[in-house]
């Protein structure tokens, strides 16, 4: 089986996963975005007690997957498995933090945001109040 090679997803993996595949979806890693990622996973509470060490490979296992014709969805697949259901719109507002991170949201960033959305139940209203949020936070002068 291909998943005796790495250990399973844990909730807090997918979390950072999202936020990884966020900023990854359009080639382009910033450091802004790993700033976000970083300071996400160093000070917020759903973090308690995650080994950072894993960032790495979260990281690498979401490079892998974004190279395969399917991994997207393979990917979102991992993702639903690990993340229980009141976890999906904390996925979602993390990845709109990183998306915002950098003061522009490219093409592809937003794509992946709305296949999220899709792929994780997120109730329209409930998507643009957490999107809205994002935006606020993350304005400049």
């Amino acid at each position: 089986m291909a998943e005796d090679t790495s250990p399973a997803m844990t909730a807090q993996d997918a979390l950072v996963a999202v936020m990884i595949a966020v900023s990854a979806s359009d080639e382009n890693i910033r450091t802004a975005e790993l700033v976000k990622i970083n300071s996400a996973v160093n000070n917020l509470p759903v973090f308690a007690g995650y080994d950072v060490d894993r960032l790495t490979t979260i990281s690498q296992t979401v490079f892998d997957l974004f190279e395969q014709e399917d991994g997207l969805d393979a990917l979102f697949g991992l993702v639903r498995e690990a993340l229980p259901d009141r976890l999906s719109e904390t996925a979602y507002a993390l990845a709109c933090d990183v998306a915002a991170a950098d003061g522009t949201l490219e093409e592809s960033e937003l794509r992946l945001l709305e296949e999220m959305r899709y792929e994780l139940n997120i109730d329209r209203l409930h998507a643009a109040a957490i999107e809205r949020g994002a935006r606020a936070r993350h304005l400049r002068i």
